[in-house]
């Protein structure tokens, strides 16, 4: 258990700082309301009614979000496979070939869908 300390302190140290920050701003931060500030922000440019069902988004959306997966994924798992190739040999490399493969064809399936042209 004598392990465990160090995370909870820490557990407990970062829910009393984000506690006492929403505390803090809400007795301190402005409480005057206006139409401007209950508005939704967008970037500073003015907001666009939207149809009444939602509406359809352009599939580029999601292949950019897919794109970004793929790509921090891959990155999230090649860096540690570098650090400890040395001590897993063969069976290391014949899953990261594997998994290679698998990021290609995500990134095959992308470009073919036109995801990688930002006009």
């Amino acid at each position: 258990m004598d392990l465990y300390i160090p995370l909870i302190v820490l557990g407990v140290l970062g829910f009393g700082f984000a506690a006492f920050s929403v505390v803090m701003a809400s007795l301190t931060g402005p409480k005057r309301w206006n139409r401007a500030r209950l508005d939704a922000y967008e970037c500073g440019i003015e907001p666009t009614p939207q149809p009444v069902g939602g509406g359809r988004f352009p599939i580029k959306y999601y292949l950019t979000a897919m794109l970004f997966i793929v790509f921090d994924i891959e990155i999230i798992f090649l860096y540690p496979w570098a650090v400890a190739f040395d001590r897993m040999g063969l069976f290391a490399l014949v899953e990261m070939v594997l998994f290679i493969v698998a990021v290609l064809v995500a990134y095959a399936y992308i470009w073919r869908r036109g995801g990688l042209e930002w006009d």
